[in-house]
């Protein structure tokens, strides 16, 4: 066993591995974990390099329950950090995110917005850095100076509507509400402008104060989010950001809805990746994860031919030739080798973090390989639905074991144990028909 310096903070590397303890996929620090996904590193870069350069561009990934897809959305996420985007990842949901309702869409990006600097919740931090840089471009042009408060914030204002033109002209209580933001700001009214700020984010209920305070009227709804979007990415790009990036998780779900929400749902994500080829959202780069009985099934986008068409890429050749320039790729799942490789990596990690390799270093190759031999036996031999159980296993119960007691010898003393309230639907589904024993590692 060769350790390999991880780069991550031991901060990070601690979120990771507690993320792993509780069987989620990690937020940060995935480029280290990742295995499998070098395939698609250049164009993925080509992509988020084109929509650096003002493009926009939409990406939809497909893969088996257990192939990566929410890994793979937050790895792309980490890469185009480095490249100075911000990220928001969505869960597609029936009750909480419902994707034909394009308001909350909004609303949820906003709450989940991230940058490199702020891992969540980063609009507040973005139209407050705009708001600053408006002022400094203001100040460089020497027309006022900084002690002239009044006459700072007037052309500021003046400033703020040039910028915002385009966008007024289409979500007018966009500019309006930054307006408010700022004239709150100045006044010290910080109630005011976290209402403002609230409004401006999609949320709803805030007090008709608030409104009356910036003139604006209702709520941000599905007609005028995408509106507020196009304000968003002008903000992000005047305050020195490439763009963003908008991961759509799990659309599979559309599946399991009334048959009226679904064709709304499909109708608004063809409606959507059209404005993306149209231009309408320059700085975006949206990806889209989900099943193939999504893309291929009865229930999902071929109910739509318009959003079929856009979507289709012909899969029947062999994997190894897919082209990952495609509008659709798909993730080729796990091996019991990738199984064992990021197995390998994670134990790694473990052991950077306990500053040297301790004890945590004895658990060799060998008994990785034979771990996820065993947990992939219990799931019924199905190496894609493995590695979350895998992973949660190896750290929790085994590095975590061997790190804290002396004398434990995870092949004597750890005898695996896979219950099924631990188990989500899909992996209960995969187990063996039959109820295995318990698995004596090393036995």
């Amino acid at each position: 066993m060769a350790e390999i310096p991880s780069g991550l903070s031991p901060q990070r590397r601690a979120d990771v591995l507690d993320a792993l303890r509780r069987g989620t996929v990690p937020r940060f620090g995935l480029d280290v974990l990742a295995v499998g996904l070098g395939r698609f590193d250049e164009s993925i870069t080509e992509d988020l390099q084109r929509v650096k350069r003002g493009g926009s561009s939409f990406k939809a990934v497909r893969g088996e329950y257990g192939s990566g897809k929410t890994f793979f959305g937050r790895w792309l996420q980490e890469k185009a950090k480095k490249l100075a985007f911000a990220t928001a990842e969505i869960q597609v949901s029936e009750t909480e995110t419902p994707l034909h309702q394009l308001g909350t869409v909004y609303r949820r990006a906003i709450e989940r917005l991230a940058t490199s600097d702020t891992p969540n919740g980063a609009f507040r931090s973005v139209v407050d850095g705009w708001l600053f840089t408006l002022e400094q471009d203001v100040l460089a042009g020497g027309g006022v100076v900084e002690t002239d408060a009044a006459g700072l914030q007037a052309l500021t204002d003046d400033l703020l509507e040039l910028r915002l033109a385009g966008i007024s002209q289409r979500a007018p209580a966009f500019a309006a509400c930054l307006r408010a933001y700022r004239k709150a700001q100045a006044e010290g009214n910080a109630p005011m402008a976290e209402g403002i700020l609230a409004w401006l984010g999609g949320q709803p209920n805030v007090a008709a104060e608030v409104k009356r305070y910036a003139r604006v009227k209702g709520e941000v709804d599905h007609f005028t989010a995408m509106g507020f979007l196009q304000g968003l990415l002008v903000v992000l790009r005047d305050s020195g950001f490439a763009g963003m990036v908008l991961v759509l998780d799990e659309v599979e779900t559309l599946q399991r809805v009334r048959s009226d929400v679904r064709d709304k749902g499909l109708n608004a994500l063809r409606q959507l990746i059209d404005e993306v080829d149209g231009g309408v959202f320059p700085g975006l780069y949206v990806v889209m994860t989900g099943t193939p009985a999504f893309y291929e099934g009865p229930m999902g986008a071929t109910r739509l031919q318009p959003l079929s068409q856009r979507l289709h890429v012909d899969f029947t050749g062999e994997a190894r030739f897919d082209n990952p320039r495609a509008v659709q790729i798909r993730l080729p799942g796990f091996s019991r080798q990738l199984l064992e490789d990021v197995g390998r990596k994670v134990r790694d990690l473990y052991v950077e973090g306990a500053n040297g390799p301790g004890r945590a270093g004895t658990v060799d190759d060998a008994y990785v390989g034979e771990l996820a031999a065993a947990v992939t036996g219990e799931l019924g031999g199905r190496v894609g639905v493995s590695p979350r159980v895998f992973l949660k296993k190896l750290v929790g119960e085994v590095l975590d074991r061997v790190d804290q007691f002396p004398d434990f010898d995870p092949r004597r003393h750890y005898r695996l144990t896979v219950t099924e309230g631990e188990l989500t639907a899909q992996e209960r589904s995969a187990r063996a028909a039959r109820d295995p024993d318990e698995i004596d590692l090393g036995s």
